[in-house]
């Protein structure tokens, strides 16, 4: 007998014997990890990565419909919104959301994370859970409960951990810290927008226009809320100012870092003015920046929406 077969290879079978190579113990590879999310997640437009995809929402102008991402889509919905034509958003279809995880699966990811604006607000988690069972890896679609940069803030945590190479319960972690970590705040100059789109309940909007009273939103348990109700939109700007800095003193007190998001549609000088006044806070975030908001949200609270989203993770 040759090989392993004789006494020899009994042997080495048996005692290793010097020069003989010890095989390495196998790699345990990680599944790769790709990240969706979409449109309403309002993140920032130099924020890219290659695990990341994001799904344009539908946009309904007036009759014609526009994907976010549209060269057009903008200056068409802002001529819109002032002069009172119809806006309507829609979700993407399950379909679009099956050719994406069909494509990442295709390109060798082994898990997928979807993470979507609340269900609250859009059927979109619906459409995507529909897609998620059609295709031939496992898709984790979570409903973030809530909009813009505090589901962005979420979104940018998940890429970074899969980045790194956290396990899928790692970041699905992350990802659900985040999303408890986040603070919407928000004015509108007239809920009109927001109460045609079935986005906040008739009596708020009844508050806002029939009193003249300029309430200050937020978001919570997925549904759009009024916070506090203020008598003039100076004064409710003023007034979110302080709640923005509260808020900020309240995290650094439990010794948490803060971020800052300010979204704005119509009135960039607005938005350059509240940032300043973020940064010179008596207590400011460690980061704070403008991300334009996105048409599909644009479209619910109209012209003249400034709002800031507070994060922070021990």
């Amino acid at each position: 007998m040759t090989g392993s077969e004789g006494p020899l290879g009994w042997l080495r079978a048996k005692l290793r014997l010097p020069g003989d190579r010890q095989s390495a113990p196998s790699a345990v590879v990680e599944p790769r990890l790709a990240v969706v999310t979409d449109s309403a997640a309002a993140l920032p437009a130099g924020f890219r990565s290659e695990l990341l995809t994001v799904v344009p929402m539908p946009v309904m102008v007036d009759g014609e419909i526009f994907d976010e991402g549209d060269p057009e889509l903008l200056s068409t919905l802002s001529l819109a919104l002032a002069a009172g034509k119809p806006v309507k958003t829609s979700r993407p279809s399950p379909g679009h959301f099956e050719r994406v995880y069909q494509g990442l699966a295709d390109q060798g990811y082994q898990q997928i994370l979807s993470v979507h604006i609340s269900a609250e607000l859009s059927g979109t988690v619906e459409a995507a859970r529909l897609a998620a069972g059609r295709v031939e890896v496992p898709v984790h679609v979570l409903d973030s409960r809530t909009v813009a940069m505090a589901q962005g803030f979420a979104v940018q945590a998940a890429v970074r951990a899969a980045e790194r190479g956290d396990d899928f319960e790692q970041v699905l972690a992350i990802v659900n810290q985040q999303l408890q970590s986040s603070k919407v705040f928000f004015y509108v100059p007239s809920l009109e927008q927001l109460r045609r789109g079935g986005r906040i309940g008739a009596a708020a909007s009844w508050f806002g226009t029939v009193l003249a009273i300029k309430p200050i939103l937020s978001v919570a348990n997925g549904q759009v809320v009024p916070l506090e109700r203020v008598r003039s939109s100076a004064k409710a700007i003023a007034r979110m100012d302080e709640l923005v800095a509260q808020e900020i003193i309240d995290r650094k007190a439990q010794k948490v870092q803060c971020q800052a998001a300010v979204h704005h549609f119509g009135n960039p000088d607005q938005a350059e003015n509240l940032l300043d006044r973020v940064r010179a806070m008596p207590v400011p975030p460690e980061l704070a920046f403008i991300s334009d908001l996105p048409a599909v949200l644009a479209a619910h609270v109209g012209l003249g929406v400034l709002a800031v989203v507070i994060t922070g993770v021990e």
